[in-house]
């Protein structure tokens, strides 16, 4: 034991004679190397994810055009796996993937293709803060409905034709990480060697000292354009949309004792956007320049009297649906915010309640044949205009049954219905011609698809 004590100064000197400098450099060769990671969902048929790292759920209901903030990991080797949300529970669409990452790099995973088809697209870039008035771009073309393409980064107005892109990609290629000034750019987007535009940003306003990625998506939202592109930061994604992105709207007309009716816009009574509208139909979409509108509702062919007059503030590649509601003495507009993405796993059903003389209800969606006297329902005490939002069902064969609140006599139905993945359906609860019972339902969407 004596010989043991006499053997610990003569260990521990030479450690306190080592240089300081030398045993932090020790210290932080022994330290792990970190790097960034940021997961972007760009699968535009596929529904909310999670995203598991080693088994561990790491971001859950990401949607489609999100992307997480930016992570930072210890180096090394790293599994990867994305589970999609489906009504029937989580399945797995990636991996899971065994990734392996260096240090003092910014990794971007987007999830990509549609969901047959769906992988993990890996780009990488230095980790670093660019020079002083300058930002770091890296370009990924992540949009499987694109062909190969030209992209034109420029100032805001130049001249395109004649000039070499910037760059030419092909689905899952990418443009380097290329340090720019910071400013005012205008990205256009042609098929390859050709000149026309399929997607133009307009001005958009780059900002000095960020690393910023743009992925070219699927648009999903309204107007001609195939694509939007996603602006990826720290804190997630921005989506910039072609600079000519229209609303889309549609009218219908729920009013039951209502007679037919014209829609007029701004006061233009020598051109109404809709004319000569029954109940109980409705218009398909209409594209107008998404600004705020005044719309008027009056008798077809006349100027007064105006039963509805409102204004309405439409969102560049927002789709809305506008009910003219309740009966014509108290007839007012029911404006909702409609989805027009299709979700390859799950179909997309909406009920709307616009039958005044229902009161609040209760509403099934049952197996074909189901009793309900042996079920809850779905849906408990629905208001008048109330909406059920996209609930997310798996395709089959369903009896749709509506009853006032508490009962179990049908108001409406049973209504056979056949829902299929990837649809969209809506239904409205209305009244019967002239008010009152029995009630019946306007069917939309994909009910009435060719």
């Amino acid at each position: 034991m004596k010989l043991k004590h006499l053997l610990i100064p003569f260990l521990v000197l030479p450690l306190i004679a080592c240089d300081d400098d030398d045993d932090n450099n020790i210290f932080e060769e022994l330290q792990p190397q970190s790097f960034m990671v940021q997961v972007v969902h760009a699968s535009q048929d596929s529904p909310n994810v999670n995203v598991l790292v080693n088994g561990s759920e790491t971001l859950s209901d990401v949607a489609y055009k999100d992307a997480s903030g930016r992570i930072t990991l210890d180096e090394g080797t790293y599994s990867l796996q994305v589970d999609g949300l489906t009504p029937g529970g989580d399945v797995t669409v990636i991996g899971p993937v065994d990734v392996s990452f260096a240090p003092d790099q910014l990794y971007t995973v987007l999830a990509v293709n549609q969901t047959a088809s769906i992988e993990p697209l890996i780009v990488s870039q230095p980790d670093f803060t660019p020079a002083d008035g300058e930002l770091t771009v890296q370009v990924i073309h992540a949009a499987s409905n694109a062909p190969t393409v030209d992209v034109y980064l420029t100032a805001p107005g130049a001249d395109i034709s004649g000039v070499a892109p910037t760059t030419t990609l092909s689905f899952k290629d990418t443009l380097s990480a290329t340090d720019i000034p910071a400013g005012d750019y205008q990205i256009r987007v042609t098929p390859t060697g050709e000149s026309t535009v399929v997607f133009d940003s307009g001005t958009v306003s780059l900002p000095a000292g960020v690393l910023l990625n743009v992925a070219a998506v699927a648009n999903t939202t309204t107007g001609d354009s195939p694509i939007s592109l996603l602006a990826i930061t720290d804190d997630g994604a921005t989506e910039i949309l072609d600079v000519n992105t229209p609303a889309d709207f549609r009218v219908f007309h729920v009013s039951a004792d209502a007679p037919n009716v014209d829609v007029v816009v701004n006061d233009d009574f020598a051109n109404p956007v809709v004319t000569d509208l029954a109940f109980p139909d409705f218009t398909g979409y209409l594209s107008v320049p998404a600004v705020t509108y005044n719309a008027k509702v009056v008798p077809t062919g006349a100027n007064s009297p105006v039963v509805i007059d409102a204004d309405l503030a439409l969102e560049a590649g927002a789709s809305y649906s506008v009910l003219a509601v309740n009966d014509l003495a108290n007839i007012e507009p029911l404006v909702l915010a409609d989805t027009r993405r299709a979700i390859s796993t799950e179909a997309q059903l909406r009920i709307v309640h616009g039958s005044p003389a229902a009161g609040a209800v209760d509403i099934y969606l049952v197996a074909p044949g189901t009793d309900i006297n042996d079920v809850e329902p779905a849906l408990s005490n629905v208001p008048f205009k109330a909406e059920t939002g996209y609930l997310s069902v798996a395709g089959g064969d369903y009896d749709v049954v509506v009853t006032a609140t508490g009962s179990k006599t049908a108001a409406i139905g049973p209504a056979a219905v056949t829902l299929s993945n990837g649809g969209i359906y809506i239904i409205i609860a209305r009244d019967n011609v002239g008010g009152g019972a029995p009630l019946n339902v306007i069917l939309a969407d994909d009910f009435v698809a060719p």
